[in-house]
């Protein structure tokens, strides 16, 4: 059998974990938004895995891979279906439908069993210095309450930040991690989330 790119094992360990998981493979759509890749792309892959003969194939059929061999999976590994927020409108709750923009499938340890979870893609620079950059994939833990220095989201004036939580005798700061903006203060803020990792694609 021949060897396989550090890619192409993600991709097929990604086909394996979720088809245990959901009693179903993924489409080629599914393998592609988990990976921020092109359909092309996710075809190319699925291609050589056949070739290689890690993978099978029946054509026609949206859910029809088959793995024919993978290794690196542990046959426990947790897997989470986790929602993806668009922009947040004012006066919707934070997961009902119109806020979706899909879900991606994420495993250990972004996701962590007996827990709920939602992610946003990062827009802006004012985390940065905290490491978190735009486009990147903040997956959150859903939770209404924080403590001092955790990063967490929050609603403000009807949409959502992320930043640094620190409560004060005044009132709640919202601490950006990029000198260039200025700390939000708030008498009340709503937590809605602390953040659990970064998923970030090249």
């Amino acid at each position: 059998m021949k060897q396989i790119t550090e890619r192409q094992q993600e991709v097929l360990s990604f086909i394996s974990v979720f088809t245990k998981n959901n009693s179903y493979p993924p489409t080629v759509r599914e393998i592609g938004e988990h990976f921020d890749i092109s359909l092309r792309a996710v075809q190319d892959h699925i291609t050589a895995l056949q070739k290689k003969g890690f993978l099978a194939l029946t054509q026609k059929k949206s859910r029809s891979l088959r793995v024919l061999a993978d290794n690196s999976v542990e046959p426990d590994t947790f897997m989470s279906r986790v929602p993806l927020l668009g922009t947040i409108a004012a006066g919707r709750p934070l997961l009902s439908e119109e806020n979706l923009d899909g879900y991606v499938n994420l495993t250990e340890p972004f996701v962590r069993p007996g827990k709920t979870y939602f992610a946003l893609r990062v827009r802006g620079t004012s985390m940065i210095n905290a490491g978190i950059l735009e486009g990147d994939l903040a997956v959150i833990e859903q939770t209404s309450v924080a403590v001092d220095g955790q990063i967490v989201v929050a609603v403000v004036d009807d949409a959502i930040t992320l930043k640094r939580f620190y409560k004060e005798a005044s009132g709640i700061r919202l601490q950006p991690e990029n000198p260039a903006f200025e700390p939000i203060l708030r008498k009340d803020v709503r937590v809605v989330g602390t953040l659990s990792n970064i998923v970030r694609t090249y």
